[in-house]
C-alpha cells in the first residue's frame, strides 16, 4: 500500500510528538519539526541511500566527514556535515537493534551525528536564518542520545519486549546511556546497575 507523502508527515509528525513526550524529551518546536521533515525525506529510500553500480548503499560516516573536509565550497561542507547528523540521528533511530554483533554500533553513530550537528551549531551564526538553524543543531547535538531513543520508540510502536531483547538492551545502555534502554531492562525485571560482569542475558 503506498502512503501519500502527506499522510506520512503527519504520521511523523504524530508519532515523533508523542514519543518525545513519552520519553520527557523536550524540544524547541523548529527543532521537532525538523526531525519530522527528515524522516519524511529519508522515508523514500533514494533519500538515503547513494547510487552506485552495485546497487543503493548507505554510505559510511566515516567516508562522509572525509567528503566533508575536503568540500570545494563552504556550502557543500555544510551540506555534507548536516547529512552525516541526519543519516546518524535516522540510522540509531531506526535500526539500533540491526548493529548487535557489527563492528559499528549505535553509539559510533550517537558520536558522529552529535559531533557534525556540533559543527553546524558553531558555524551557523550570520543572518536570521543562519541563527534559527545553529539553535536548531546546537539542540539536536545536545540532546542527540534522547531524540534517538524518541525515534527508537517509534520505530518499535508494534513491538512487544520480552527477555531476547534484554542482551541487546543492556549493549545499548552500557554503550550510550540510553534512559529508553534502562526503562525497558526495569520493566523486564532487571536492574543494569547490578548486572554482574559476564553474566549470561540469554
Amino acid at each position: 500500500m503506498t502512503i501519500d507523502v502527506r499522510n506520512l508527515r503527519e504520521f511523523f509528525r504524530d508519532s515523533v510528538h508523542a514519543a518525545l513526550e513519552r520519553q520527557h524529551v523536550g524540544v524547541d518546536d523548529h527543532t521537532e519539526h525538523y526531525v519530522v521533515n527528515m524522516l519524511t525525506m529519508f522515508a523514500r529510500s533514494e533519500a538515503l541511500f547513494d547510487a552506485t553500480p552495485d546497487g543503493p548503499r548507505l554510505k559510511p560516516l566515516a567516508m562522509m566527514l572525509a567528503d566533508a573536509g575536503t568540500a570545494g565550497s563552504r556550502e557543500e561542507q555544510l551540506r555534507t556535515l548536516q547529512r552525516v547528523g541526519d543519516v546518524s540521528l535516522f540510522v540509531a533511530g531506526f535500526f539500533a537493534q540491526s548493529f548487535a554483533r557489527r563492528l559499528v554500533d549505535v553509539d559510533y553513530h550517537i558520536a558522529m551525528g552529535g559531533r557534525a550537528y556540533g559543527t553546524l551549531a558553531d558555524t551557523c551564526r550570520t543572518g536570521a536564518r543562519g541563527r534559527a538553524l545553529g539553535s536548531v543543531f546546537a539542540e539536536l547535538a545536545q540532546k542527540f542520545q534522547r531524540l534517538v531513543d524518541a525515534l527508537n520508540d517509534v520505530s518499535e510502536m508494534a513491538h512487544r519486549h520480552d527477555q531476547r531483547d534484554v542482551l541487546r538492551q543492556y549493549e545499548i545502555w552500557l554503550k550510550t546511556g540510553s534512559p529508553r534502554a534502562h526503562a525497558i531492562l526495569t520493566s523486564l525485571g532487571v536492574d543494569p546497575t547490578i548486572v554482574p560482569l559476564g553474566r549470561d542475558l540469554n
